[in-house]
């Protein structure tokens, strides 16, 4: 009877658990609408996604290029870390010393652990200049603040995520797969991947959906090396303003121009819809993946 009334207690905790996320994102929803009502009486929802001028003081507040600006340097980073912390996450599971995964998993929870701000200082001082050089070689003029910073930041910001939670699911393919593979003749590399990294398919766009939901909101950092102007980028090396950056930078000023409050709280709103949006497609895409596997 003690058994039952405990595992009855537990289930009323998790679902109560559960159905408060699911209320505390409703109401984060919710309240970003109501505060975005002002700037929607006055604007539709078309003109302020695709309207390209940011002008509070003349009341125009386009969001278009803080939006292209987002899914440049969000686009970027994943296009430079996937790769890389997919090749990392199987050397570790795969064919790394036992001694170098001892090592290497207290170094990925160090980089998870350092703040976004010291990402950003390192930013500024190693990668700005760096991109700096690099436009100047390619005969394009840029103070190195640019999409390409940025995008470079925020990828080593997603490698502690992606590869952790890769690495993880990698070593959960059982060792059985793995031998029956070798047996038939297979190398260690085709081993990994037709046999380990198909079955382990699911959890590696699991985690890059994390790795890219991190990558989207980011704040600090990008900031710090993205340059912040509100135009849309027609090239790496030029500067880019995402909405985060946008809402984190501005929201101090807002309270002696009429309608900046609702124009930020409908940024905001912008910004957890799409996050929401590609969660949802995210998961949808996760559940074909594993019933084509299964």
């Amino acid at each position: 009877m003690r058994r039952e009334t405990k595992d009855s207690l537990a289930a009323g905790l998790t679902a109560v658990a559960a159905v408060f996320c699911v209320v505390l994102a409703f109401g984060i929803a919710v309240a970003l609408l109501a505060k975005s009502q002002p700037i929607l009486a006055t604007s539709s929802v078309g003109r302020l996604l695709l309207g390209s001028g940011w002008h509070p003081m003349r009341r125009e507040f386009g969001l278009l290029p803080f939006i292209v600006g987002t899914l440049w340097v969000s686009g970027l980073s994943m296009a430079i870390g996937v790769p890389i912390c997919l090749l990392t996450a199987i050397y570790i599971s795969e064919y790394s010393h036992r001694r170098i995964r001892s090592l290497a998993k207290p170094l990925l929870d160090l980089l998870a652990g350092i703040p976004p701000v010291v990402f950003g200082l390192w930013g500024v001082l190693a990668v700005v200049p760096l991109v700096a050089k690099l436009a100047a070689r390619a005969g394009a003029a840029s103070t190195g603040y640019s999409i390409l910073a940025g995008g470079i930041v925020l990828a080593i910001m997603i490698f502690p995520i992606i590869i952790s939670v890769t690495e993880e699911v990698l070593r959960k393919v059982p060792i059985e797969a793995r031998a029956a593979s070798l047996a038939l003749g297979a190398t260690r590399w085709q081993t990994t991947k037709h046999v380990v990294l198909r079955a382990a398919l699911p959890g590696v766009f699991a985690a890059i959906v994390l790795g890219f939901s991190r990558a989207f909101g980011e704040t600090m950092a990008v900031l710090m090396v993205v340059g912040n102007v509100p135009i849309l980028p027609r090239s790496l090396f030029d500067p880019a303003y995402p909405l985060p950056a946008l809402i984190a930078n501005n929201y101090g000023e807002m309270m002696s121009i009429p309608l900046y409050d609702s124009a930020l709280m409908f940024a905001a709103l912008v910004l957890l819809v799409v996050v929401l949006l590609f969660n949802v497609a995210a998961t949808l895409v996760l559940r074909r993946l594993e019933k084509r596997i299964a």
